[in-house]
């Protein structure tokens, strides 16, 4: 069984999808957000259910669509805890592993190319990122790199691996697809019989252009993709929006919910409020379904019970592409429908906090997962 690899022209990103034959259940690794109708379309192609959207690292040549597919699918996603990709809901380590059905994928922490650099082992095959490449290894000049841990990665921890392994990289810009680690150790222009200080010298004098949408790809990226921006709304404050009523803060939000001026309504899956946690008192909505993500066929009917005449109404989902949608088309309605900023990323144990995400947990109000 091999990986469906899916190619990016644009950024010559390879992204990968893995799934478990009798489950259905897969993974996705290094999606891009220009990819996004792509990814889902082959999702449901194959009729799989994603239960992860993973990241190698934080990519500096394209935005992610991590975020967009959780939204999407009711996904989780996970990255390199040296990342900084605070909004992830695993933070990985070496050594992690994540399951999918009867399969799980083995984190490799192979930094170098930034500091958090991850490679996945599935099978006997591994997913390099931007560490190996196919005769080459990722540059190590910017963004935490480092041509030592470059080196110490590729030829003590990816080069460790059995010959005959798979490699998967992220990136070729030559049109190939594959290699394998027998091959890269006896033949990478880069590495393959070199000494350190040689390797060192080769990654020194490579002289690459600054790649071109590190200042937009690398913030987005640290929120696996979705920039959460209040765009001058204060915690408790509100700010027009158009096709709304309008966006809100956490704290006047909960203000006009407490005080029983709002309906709270929770848009996320039922999946996620399984992995993630439920809010107490929110009216439990999915505004999408995965198989097939269409708009749940209930919705309108549930939604319209739920809230009293002369009352506002208070969507929230994981990071806010759902519930401004939800708010968008409650506004058809006829409801006085508002979006909160920051979304949903709850956790019980405060010492498990995942980022700095989450207007509901951060900012110490009472809705909290049970």
């Amino acid at each position: 069984m091999q990986p469906l690899q899916l190619f990016d022209p644009a950024s010559s990103t390879y992204t990968y999808i893995l799934f478990c034959e009798e489950s259905r259940e897969a993974v996705i690794i290094d999606p891009v957000d220009e990819q996004l109708e792509r990814d889902l379309a082959t999702l449901r192609q194959y009729g799989l259910k994603l239960v992860w959207a993973i990241e190698t690292h934080a990519h500096a040549d394209h935005i992610t669509s991590a975020a967009r597919l959780a939204e999407h699918t009711g996904a989780r996603t996970a990255a390199p805890a040296a990342c900084g990709i605070g909004s992830a809901a695993m933070q990985l380590q070496h050594g992690d592993t994540l399951a999918f059905g009867k399969e799980s994928l083995r984190a490799l922490h192979t930094p170098g190319h930034t500091r958090g650099s991850t490679s996945y082992v599935w099978r006997d095959n591994v997913f390099t990122g931007d560490t190996l490449l196919i005769n080459g290894c990722g540059r190590t000049d910017f963004q935490s790199g480092s041509a030592p841990d470059m080196f110490h990665s590729l030829t003590q921890v990816l080069f460790a691996l059995p010959d005959a392994t798979v490699v998967w990289p992220g990136h070729d810009y030559q049109g190939r697809t594959r290699s394998t680690i027998g091959t890269e150790k006896t033949s990478n222009a880069r590495v393959a019989g070199k000494t350190l200080d040689e390797f060192i010298a080769i990654m020194e004098g490579l002289n690459l252009p600054r790649p071109k949408r590190i200042d937009e790809a690398v913030p987005a990226n640290l929120q696996s993709g979705v920039r959460h921006d209040a765009g001058g709304a204060g915690p408790n404050e509100s700010r027009e929006a158009a096709g709304y009523a309008g966006d809100v803060g956490a704290e006047l939000a909960y203000a006009w919910w407490q005080a029983g001026d709002a309906v709270l309504v929770d848009v996320r899956t039922d999946a996620e409020r399984e992995w993630v946690g439920f809010v107490p008192g929110a009216v439990a909505l999915a505004w999408k379904q995965w198989p097939g993500m269409a708009m749940n066929p209930d919705f309108d009917a549930k939604l319209q019970a739920s809230v009293p005449p002369g009352q506002k109404v208070l969507f929230l989902c994981r990071s806010g592409v759902r519930s401004i949608a939800a708010a968008k088309h409650a506004t058809e309605l006829g409801l006085e429908a508002y979006n909160i900023l920051e979304g949903f990323e709850g956790d019980a144990d405060a010492n498990a906090q995942r980022g700095k995400r989450g207007g509901w947990r951060f900012r110490g109000l009472p809705w909290r997962q049970n």
